[in-house]
């Protein structure tokens, strides 16, 4: 038998390897949602990333076909339907590990680019030589400031792990009871509560995935006006008209944003955000990029052989891992 799988969002040429290996055929032809529903019974399983949605329609028009495996190709599967994969006996699988230490050192990224005022240092200074070596800019060392980290899965604790080797105090919050209990002895992140959190930190990084609000105006309002915010995980996880205003007022020091809400999944649309071309944050702290961080080389090359390696194994030996139903038991022993 001769196994199909269907990569709409493309994938690199590692994990493509392993599918011609395995004798599993392969198609990397981009599919919008239409032709997805009309096409997606001919597959036997499909890997994605971020920007294909595999929506109740899709799913349930693969399940009347061939239809065995839905794969998210990284961490974060709030793209896909999970309700209605396992209503309808489809498994649906991450590669989680592949790009947990880029997005970490992403994060750690902001942290030293906010503390020491690049955002407003740089374009001056490149655009016509301003020279704005003055007191008013100065940074910050980050070494015995406090971090927060909400979000205390694989990427946040990575981060951890960084910000213990710059003798920052490492703090974490995460939704998980069991995570808090069984995981923060051996990772050097001290568990507290997240009102504490907000107030404590110097730096507070967003690693919760999922589509709730975790820093809004409440916990805004709790920080330190020496506050600086970091979020690599999702768009939704911070309320932005809230952000924007705790920025202009001075009431925090500074963001570092990498996720977005409703970014843009074609090439040449433009990102549409409050913080994009607003005049009124120019001289502030603030960083935006294009949720880069899984856009390395070795990130995009290890999380497609994770991808494919989960789904050959599914495929052709019934050997079921990195099902997101088990993903708490996976974050607890890992």
């Amino acid at each position: 038998m001769v196994y199909r799988v269907l990569l709409n969002d493309g994938m690199h040429r590692e994990g493509l390897r392993l599918f011609k290996d395995a004798g599993i055929k392969q198609d990397t032809t981009k599919r919008n949602l239409d032709e997805l529903i009309n096409d997606i019974g001919n597959f036997d399983a499909i890997a994605v990333r971020s920007a294909t949605k595999v929506t109740k329609e899709v799913i349930e028009a693969g399940h009347k076909g061939n239809l065995k495996l839905i794969g998210r190709a990284g961490i974060g599967y709030d793209n896909i339907d999970v309700d209605v994969a396992y209503k309808c006996g489809i498994p649906v699988v991450i590669a989680p590990h592949g790009n947990t230490p880029s997005t970490a050192n992403l994060a750690f990224t902001g942290i030293l680019t906010l503390s020491r005022r690049i955002a407003q240092l740089y374009p001056p200074l490149i655009s016509d030589g301003t020279w704005l070596k003055i007191p008013e800019l100065q940074g910050t060392d980050i070494s015995g400031k406090t971090l927060g980290i909400i979000g205390t899965g694989r990427i946040g604790r990575a981060l951890g792990k960084r910000a213990l080797a710059f003798d920052m105090r490492v703090i974490g919050y995460d939704t998980s009871s069991r995570v808090m209990r069984t995981l923060f002895e051996d990772s050097g992140i001290e568990p507290v509560e997240k009102d504490y959190l907000v107030k404590e930190s110097d730096f507070i990084s967003i690693h919760t995935g999922g589509k709730q609000i975790v820093v809004g105006e409440p916990e805004l309002s709790l920080m330190k006006p020496t506050t600086y915010i970091i979020n690599v995980s999702r768009g939704d996880n911070v309320d932005d008209s809230a952000l924007l205003n705790v920025l202009l007022e001075d009431k925090i020091a500074g963001a570092f944003l990498d996720a977005h809400k409703n970014e843009p999944k074609e090439k040449g649309k433009k990102l549409e955000s409050i913080f994009v071309g607003n005049k009124q944050l120019e001289g502030k702290n603030i960083i935006l990029t294009p949720h880069i961080g899984a856009l390395t080389a070795e990130a995009q090359k290890g999380t497609s052989k994770e991808m494919a390696g989960v789904i050959v194994d599914y495929l052709i030996r019934g050997t079921l891992s990195n099902a997101v139903d088990l993903i708490d038991t996976i974050r607890d022993v890992e």
